[in-house]
């Protein structure tokens, strides 16, 4: 990960650039990942999360090294060379068996770990804020380091076993929930310089008691809590003044930045200004899949404009979402009856757990249909211009082609592009004039 370690240093010695991490495993999300970076000539970090792909398979089905396998054969076809795909893997601890004790989650995290880091990722998050069952809550920063720096030397050992670049890891005991709040959110507390400092030195402490002293230069980010989050149809914005504090503190520190998640859905002036008070990695997953969304209902709109009774695409995923309910119901939570509610909360909340549902055989058929039926018959530019304003644009501009899968990757695009802009620290661009 010299690219990694490169920026961090970069950014210390006062340039203020970032770089944005994808979070999703669909492939067009994913292809649109690949093509923002061939347009900027940048290399694209792909992280994976312990639940989405692990050694069982996760939600995904894939294992670490199936995940790989997938992000490079994306990467071939577009022509994109495997060696600028940095590979790396969120929120890799217990969290996934969070119900069994820590000795049995632990272990398992440790195979999780060693077939991450053996199957080529080189970017981990030590992630072991959460307690497992019969654990105190919240777990004490010391429990935490301690629990990350034995997941370390697991790494250490595949990575030696494994050869190639080292690893460079990323600590921190205020983490998000993945994929945004449960709940409705009001405010938010940033991270103090306090608590902070307190991580830092547990985890050197930690490190240091597991004779990891050496690998400390190649921890290059802190998780903390800026002050941006989002819950189903509200996001927290990013106010630099209040986490002026925060900024000042991690300049003190010589190797370290700051890793933001949640960041999905600030603007990009918010992006921005993140990067500028170090937060120098962005995480970014629902903001990627909500966008994919928007396209497809859009799509599904111009195609009952122009046929009438066509793939059915919005009610058949609604529908196994309604049959299939166990990646939304705890989180949309009404009243008995409220189905309307439901229903909305299924296509519109921020949080996007429809985006679990894409790779279901029932979701793909449906898909299938629509984009053959848009390819045999290209929308016509009113109904672009009606229902994809941005992407009409850029067909217009001569520089999109008015074809289903291109007008998706695009909507993805679009928001790359904002978070590449925030990170290359030259101000946000028109959208068009990065399109080629």
């Amino acid at each position: 990960m010299d690219h990694l370690l490169n920026l961090v240093r970069r950014h210390k010695a006062g340039d203020p650039a970032g770089i944005h991490s994808v979070c999703s495993a669909h492939p067009l999300v994913l292809e649109a990942a690949v093509a923002t970076a061939i347009e900027r000539g940048l290399p694209v970090l792909i992280e994976a999360t312990s639940n989405q792909v692990n050694q069982y398979g996760g939600y995904t089905g894939m294992t670490p090294a199936a995940f790989r396998d997938f992000v490079y054969g994306i990467a071939d076809r577009a022509g994109f060379a495997r060696e600028r795909v940095l590979l790396g893997g969120d929120h890799l601890g217990p969290n996934a068996w969070q119900h069994e004790p820590a000795e049995a989650a632990m272990a398992k995290a440790e195979v999780l770990i060693g077939q991450y880091v053996t199957a080529g990722f080189r970017k981990i998050h030590l992630d072991c804020s959460m307690s497992c069952a019969g654990d105190p809550v919240p777990l004490p920063d010391a429990v935490v380091a301690g629990r990350a720096a034995q997941l370390c030397a697991v790494a250490e050992r595949a990575w030696r076993a494994a050869g190639g670049e080292a690893p460079v890891y990323v600590v921190g005991t205020e983490v998000p929930v993945p994929g945004g709040a449960h709940e409705d959110l009001a405010t938010l507390s940033v991270t103090t310089p306090a608590s902070a400092a307190a991580t830092i030195a547990a985890h050197r402490t930690a490190f240091a008691a597991a004779g990891l002293d050496a690998v400390w230069p190649r921890v290059i980010a802190l998780v903390v809590q800026p002050g941006v989050e989002f819950d189903h149809h509200k996001v927290i914005d990013y106010v630099p003044a209040n986490a002026a504090a925060l900024s000042r503190f991690i300049e003190d520190e010589p190797t370290l930045v700051y890793e933001a998640h949640s960041t999905d859905y600030q603007t990009p002036a918010n992006l921005a200004a993140l990067v500028r008070d170090h937060f120098a990695i962005l995480k970014v997953g629902p903001g990627l899949t909500f966008a994919l969304r928007e396209t497809l209902w859009a799509l599904a709109d111009i195609e009952d404009e122009m046929f009438g009774d066509g793939s059915d695409f919005k009610n058949a995923v609604l529908e196994v979402m309604r049959a299939e309910p166990e990646y939304w119901r705890k989180y949309y939570v009404h009243g008995e009856g409220d189905a309307q509610r439901t229903r909305f909360d299924q296509q519109y909340s921020l949080s996007d757990r429809i985006r679990y549902y894409w790779p279901h055989p029932a979701v793909q058929e449906a898909q299938a249909r629509l984009l053959a039926q848009l390819e045999r018959t290209p929308p016509p530019l009113t109904l672009l211009s009606q229902y994809l304003p941005v992407q009409y644009e850029a067909v217009r501009a001569g520089c999109l082609q008015n074809r289903p899968a291109e007008l998706l990757k695009e909507g993805v695009a679009r928001v790359l592009r904002q978070y590449m802009d925030a990170c290359a620290a030259r101000g946000v661009t028109k959208e068009l004039e990065t399109c080629s």
